[in-house]
């Protein structure tokens, strides 16, 4: 592995992890916009997010975050069944992506993921779309906010 931040690390080993368990034909992208195609098993798309202002520890000096990452899930189907079905795989996959493993092969002191709030969006001229962002919290530690 390259000589990572702590923060590039954790989300390397975040996207790993989801890469693993994702249904088959699903997408995974990180940083990327909402493909135009979305696979009928859906997309994931992992947002680096905001570290957010660390709790600082003086001796030694060390700097605690609670990085809020952002996963964005998509599912385009005309079937609502089907869709809804998709979606649930995808939320259900990202869980259980956290669940093995919460420290992510030790680059973080836990992970935890949020519930996400579902919005089904109505595009003219395509099929039904259903997506949702997930929060994921990153608490790590680290001996300088750029290392």
């Amino acid at each position: 592995m390259p000589n990572w931040t702590t923060a590039e690390s954790a989300l390397s080993a975040l996207f790993a992890a989801l890469s693993a368990t994702l249904p088959p034909g699903a997408k995974l992208l990180r940083n990327a916009i909402l493909p135009e195609r979305i696979p009928p098993e859906g997309v994931a798309i992992l947002r680096d997010g905001d570290p957010g202002e660390p709790e600082i520890l003086l001796s030694p000096l060390r700097f605690l975050y609670e990085h809020r990452a952002e996963i964005d899930i998509a599912v385009e189907a005309a079937n609502a069944a089907y869709r809804d079905a998709a979606f649930d795989a995808l939320k259900r996959a990202i869980g259980a992506a956290l669940a093995a493993d919460r420290t992510l092969g030790g680059r973080c002191d836990y992970v935890l993921g949020e519930a996400p709030a579902p919005v089904g969006l109505p595009i003219e001229g395509a099929e039904g779309l259903k997506a949702a962002t997930l929060g994921i919290v990153l608490t790590y530690e680290t001996a300088d906010p750029l290392l």
